[in-house]
């Protein structure tokens, strides 16, 4: 299993970022209940949000992004996705 960091960035039509935000947290939420995902939230400012999540690999992490709300309500305008190998901290004890 592999760690990524996946950061988006908003696409500016606020309302559809608003109208798809409730369904994006229903999508996280078991992930971060099974562990799968350590931590997700919006950044301060606004324009994006970041999360870190455990897949087997980049095309299991690629379906799972498919599947999201802001990719199928095209509020992710971009991201930024990079493995990331946790050497300290909770996480690295799972692995």
């Amino acid at each position: 299993m592999t760690w990524f960091t996946v950061d988006t960035r908003y696409a500016e039509d606020v309302d559809r970022l608003n109208a798809a935000r409730p369904a994006h947290r229903d999508w996280l939420r078991p992930m971060v209940d099974s562990g799968q995902v350590l931590a997700a939230g919006p950044w301060a400012d606004g324009s994006g949000g970041f999360f870190v999540l455990r897949a087997a690999d980049r095309a299991e992490l690629d379906e799972l992004l498919a599947a999201d709300p802001y990719t199928l309500q095209e509020v992710a305008a971009a991201r930024v996705i990079r493995e990331w190998n946790i050497v300290l901290g909770t996480p690295a004890a799972l692995d």
